[in-house]
């Protein structure tokens, strides 16, 4: 077989393996998907071997979400000055380094700096692939590359919580909680080994300027906000907790003014400014940050109610997510394939309704609970309920958020919408971690869960109210990637 290419031609046609491309790009997001759920099984084993309390856990599963949330802007701009394929081998070679270096951690303090690392790798990685597979597909292709996304990704972030539980109680070599670092060593070389020879060379564009000054504000900024979410409640919130968080708001304006700056002297900002002065798009990242704060907040706090509260093992409290993962993918088929274009905007206003029934059907599961006979199945239809409406909202938030900007913009918001819903990944890891901790501690693990379920109320209303304010259809599912109209267009002939 003869080596390929090593750079692209468009002259001779399609690339003849860009299909391992396609492969190669799915292994990285899964990896990212793997590592953002598989440690929520491994509380009590870290508590264990490395003495981890709660602040400690909230910072092992937070602290990744953080750091991939804050670089993930900037991780594409690189890719733009110095190729694609060149920052997605680095990316990808750190990623698997540092998922190394988790595993080998001798300490907790040690065990946070490495995932820190951990998701600034995953923030160089994962922005390349949407490029790479432009570059390599196009039309009816590229259409297709896209729609195998959807359930490829949905499968990895089912099957997180219950790879870590298996490996944590299967305790493979002795490894214990390690072994769900070390899977992504063979998964990352053998990704690696495909990459550097299949993904074709392409110079980026040296004119590209990376906005490192606005990286930085944006990076303190999100540290301002997470650090006193997570200590706060551990330390009993003394003055310095709320002076980060006022600095972190003011963080975040500085942010703002200083892009719009940026642009004005003709440099290129991290975020296109245009994209902050429209109002549905600037609604819809806090519509985002609510959303995925609840839903990744109280999926953490049902995997600690059955780890710490009812004694579930690793294995079988991965396989109580089930139902929250089955609920979700249900969710999610009925709105992609039918609510969202027969209904508009009303299923994001459907969907946090139906979670809130599922949250009040869970909250009264919990109250009739016997806890010398409980079972997974006690509470499975409130979690299974909470799961299709967050499912119904997934499958169309981000196509009316996107409904709300220009075509030359998309690539920018895309980026955006994803660094926020990852940053609101974390900061629902430190207030539902703090929330549930503030009653386990004391051993009331029922009201620390009610109170959670009264939090993840809260910031659904809140959702709710800003769902109105959204575009009232969404942008079809080919231009989210930037497919143009006209490809978009024979691809859907070619699928009729």
């Amino acid at each position: 077989m003869h080596s390929p290419s090593p750079t692209t031609d468009e002259s001779t046609g399609p690339y003849r393996w860009r299909w391992l491309i396609l492969v190669a790009m799915l292994v990285a997001e899964i990896m990212d998907l793997l590592d953002a759920s598989i440690v929520n099984v491994a509380g009590p084993a870290l508590e264990e071997s490395l003495g981890a309390g709660s602040v400690g856990l909230q910072w092992v599963i937070g602290g990744y979400a953080l750091t991939l949330g804050a670089g993930l802007v900037l991780g594409g701009r690189l890719g733009d000055r110095y190729g694609r394929r060149r920052m997605f081998l680095i990316g990808l070679a750190a990623f698997t380094a540092t998922s190394l270096l988790c595993a080998l951690a001798p300490d907790i303090g040690s065990l946070i700096a490495f995932r820190l690392l951990q998701g600034t790798a995953g923030a160089m990685l994962l922005p390349q692939g949407l490029g790479l597979l432009r570059e390599n597909f196009s039309g009816p292709e590229l259409t297709k590359v896209f729609a195998v996304f959807g359930p490829v990704l949905g499968l990895g972030g089912i099957i997180g919580p219950v790879l870590g539980g298996f490996l944590i109680e299967g305790d493979f070599f002795g490894l214990g909680w390690r072994s769900v670092f070390l899977v992504n060593l063979p998964i990352g070389v053998a990704a690696l080994i495909v990459a550097a020879r299949f993904v074709p060379k392409k110079a980026g564009d040296r004119s590209v300027r990376v906005d490192l000054a606005g990286a930085a504000l944006v990076a303190a900024a999100c540290a301002l906000l997470v650090l006193p979410l997570n200590q706060g409640q551990q330390d009993g919130w003394p003055l310095w907790t709320w002076l980060c968080m006022a600095a972190s708001a003011v963080g975040f304006a500085l942010f703002a003014l200083q892009q719009r700056r940026t642009a004005a002297t003709g440099r290129e900002p991290l975020v296109t400014p245009g994209l902050l002065r429209k109002p549905a798009f600037t609604v819809g990242l806090g519509g985002i940050a609510l959303f995925f704060g609840g839903l990744v907040g109280t999926q953490l706090v049902l995997t600690l109610y059955l780890q710490v509260g009812r004694h579930f093992t690793a294995g079988d409290a991965g396989l109580g997510n089930l139902p929250l993962a089955v609920g979700t993918a249900i969710g999610g088929a009925v709105s992609g394939a039918v609510l969202a274009d027969r209904i508009g905007r009303a299923v994001l206003q459907i969907g946090p309704l139906v979670q809130l029934a599922g949250a009040a059907l869970l909250w009264f599961e919990l109250d009739g609970l016997d806890p010398a006979s409980f079972s997974i199945g006690d509470i499975a239809p409130g979690v299974a309920v909470c799961g299709i409406g967050a499912g119904m909202v997934i499958a169309a938030l981000f196509s009316f958020i996107l409904a709300a900007v220009d075509d030359h913009e998309i690539g920018s918001a895309s980026g955006v919408l994803s660094a926020v819903q990852s940053i609101g990944g974390s900061i629902g890891v430190a207030v539902f971690g703090s929330v549930f901790f503030a009653r386990a501690e004391a051993g009331d693990f029922t009201t620390g869960y009610h109170h959670a379920l009264v939090v993840q109320a809260c910031l659904l209303v809140a959702f709710l109210a800003i769902s109105f304010l959204l575009p009232k259809k969404g942008r079809p599912e080919e231009e989210q990637h930037g497919i143009t109209t006209d490809a978009a267009a024979d691809a859907r002939h070619a699928a009729v």
